[in-house]
């Protein structure tokens, strides 16, 4: 489902230290994998390459059978469609009801309205907003606007979550109310990959743990134990 071949990234000039330094790393379809390290240890840049935001200075990556060294630009919006992703700010669109903010991710890809009818109110209660249509994101709290969020990058269905820190600004509660959520969505057979600072949810989950520091990949362990 991903596969990195010794890939390094290297912002500015040639010589300057690698954000990542000849990382090795495959994801199986389905897997949960969850991503930590500290600030500018490279987790960030890692998201990048994978949803095509920036590209390798060398190694190969590919994505669900796509190799990207073969991806020209007018197919990185067909890319993206594959590839949800979910943020620490929400990034909703605060004039639009939690219906809308949905639908508008589906308009913008030219889904019909009979689609769209179906599919939001679908999304909305996997993510347990059910009933919460018509409210705007003002009306709602920081762990269900997070979870209108990831409605809205499910609704196109997927192969591939990323959710980078998509607790970082919740309470206890909450942040585990998201990550429920995101369990399930593996559950129905979607690829996710979690970045965390969150100790305790790594510790909880009991999922495959990849450390990265200064660019590399110092950890890869099948199950929970972080010490951030």
């Amino acid at each position: 489902m991903i596969l990195l071949d010794r890939v390094s990234k290297v912002y500015g000039k040639k010589g300057n230290t690698p954000a990542l330094d000849r990382i090795s790393l495959h994801v199986e379809p389905k897997e949960f994998v969850i991503v930590v390290g500290q600030s500018g240890a490279g987790k960030s840049t890692l998201l990048k390459l994978l949803t095509r935001e920036e590209k390798p200075s060398s190694g190969k990556i590919i994505v669900g059978g796509i190799d990207y060294d073969k991806l020209k630009d007018k197919d990185i919006p067909y890319l993206r469609r594959r590839i949800g992703t979910v943020f620490q700010d929400f990034k909703l669109l605060p004039n639009k009801t939690v219906f809308e903010n949905v639908a508008f991710a589906l308009e913008i890809v030219g889904v019909g309205n009979h689609e769209i009818k179906h599919t939001v109110p679908r999304v909305l209660d996997i993510v347990g907003l059910k009933g919460k249509e018509k409210r705007m994101p003002m009306e709602l709290s920081g762990g269900e606007r997070q979870r209108v969020a990831i409605a809205r990058s499910i609704a196109r269905q997927p192969k591939i979550l990323i959710a980078d820190e998509p607790t970082g600004n919740l309470d206890p509660k909450h942040a585990w109310d998201v990550v429920k959520v995101l369990e399930k969505i593996n559950q129905y057979g979607t690829t996710v990959l979690l970045t965390t600072h969150n100790q305790e949810i790594v510790n909880k989950l009991k999922r495959r743990v990849i450390t990265i520091s200064g660019g590399k990949i110092v950890s890869d362990k099948a199950q929970g134990g972080y010490k951030g």
